[in-house]
């Protein structure tokens, strides 16, 4: 049984993300907050403990965040250095900036257009995709917290596909190609992350089949965020530090604002957006998948004191067979799984829950 359709041909339904997560309404109270922040900011987005804990890596200190060029991959003469060098960026620090991906330019600009325009409308109008229930889906604020505390942010998610999974009542229909726009950058995503893989094999010295399999016609959700502008930024966290759940994230910056951090070694790292490239990291399923090899790492946003930040965030998910597990190909040579298997339907849920308490599931699946 191909591990795409594991939930369409068997008994089982692929596990739904309704249900398992908790997101609030934005209101005018909440618009409110974020169009004037000069003054006294609502206690329930208050986390100044929050915001520093852990030194952030200053701006008179030197660093290199990988960065990866899709063009030097695909070249025959270049294509050997620049593996390696996307393998050590996945090994050691989890995060890289994509350049020359060939991503259709026209396919962003739509999306980017799209995305300024649906956050720029009067709240009535991004309440007509608001969050329902425990929906997982649409406009809101990001998950809730155990801690019931906010993040300084505006979001909309979204399932993408497969396109039979997409609950269209949920997909702005304001601006009038919003829509459209969604779908290209889906499809577009879809194929630069396959592409991606294959690379990412080749480093990792497996059949490209292998990891691309298990990615292969498996889900996509996307996030798209706005981070308004903070005059207390010592305050407030647009996303709590956290790694991401799924296989591979990739993520456009419709603007130039930083907000991005990366922890590592303690500290936490900011990422300064390159023009026209795409920021990638690995999540925790790509994580177990390659035993440990590949490393999904926290990270978490601030917002900017004087600049809003918008985001399109693509979270890809993987499973083999319905499982989530070490790959058989790292466990050749007697080499011990570093994780325990799990059907991919306990692990959302799993995941899930452990995003809202604030900790990371991964880590009770260690062996």
């Amino acid at each position: 049984m191909c591990a795409e359709r594991w939930w369409i041909r068997g008994t089982m339904e692929a596990p739904s993300y309704d249900k398992l997560v908790n997101r609030q309404e934005i209101t005018d109270a909440a618009v409110s907050a974020f169009a004037d922040s000069t003054h006294q900011i609502p206690e329930k987005y208050v986390r100044t403990d929050e915001v520093l804990d852990g030194a952030i890596v200053g701006e008179n200190e030197t660093y290199d965040l990988p960065v990866i060029d899709m063009a030097r991959l695909l070249d025959p003469e270049f294509s050997a250095l620049e593996i390696k060098r996307l393998g050590d960026a996945c090994r050691n620090w989890g995060f890289f900036q994509l350049t020359n991906h060939g991503v259709d330019e026209a396919v962003i600009e739509q999306m980017k257009g799209n995305t300024v325009q649906f956050f720029s409308l009067p709240l009535e109008s991004k309440k007509s995709v608001a969050v329902r229930g425990n929906g997982f889906e649409g406009f809101g604020h990001h998950y809730s917290r155990a801690s019931d505390k906010l993040d300084w942010a505006e979001s909309v998610i979204l399932l993408t596909q497969p396109v039979k999974d997409r609950n269209m009542e949920m997909w702005p229909t304001n601006p009038v190609t919003f829509r459209h726009a969604l779908d290209n950058y889906s499809v577009e995503m879809t194929s630069l992350a396959m592409q991606l893989l294959r690379f990412m094999a080749a480093d990792l010295g497996v059949e490209k089949e292998a990891l691309q399999g298990a990615f292969s016609g498996q889900r996509q959700s996307m996030a798209i965020h706005y981070y308004p502008p903070c005059r207390h930024p010592e305050k407030v966290i647009g996303i709590t530090p956290h790694t991401d759940g799924l296989g591979l994230t990739l993520l456009l910056h419709v603007d130039d604002t930083p907000g991005l951090q990366i922890r590592k070694d303690g500290r936490w790292f900011p990422v300064q957006p390159l023009p026209g490239a795409f920021v990638v990291n690995i999540a925790d399923i790509l994580d177990m998948l390659t035993n440990g090899t590949y490393r999904s790492v926290e990270h978490r946003v601030i917002p900017d004191a004087n600049r809003g930040r918008t985001t399109v965030v693509i979270f890809q998910e993987a499973s083999v067979g319905g499982m989530v597990a070490p790959l058989p190909e790292f466990l050749k040579g007697g080499d011990e799984a570093r994780y325990k298997a799990i059907q991919l339907e306990d692990y959302i849920r799993g995941n899930f829950r452990a995003l809202a308490d604030g900790t990371r599931f991964i880590e009770s699946l260690r062996t």
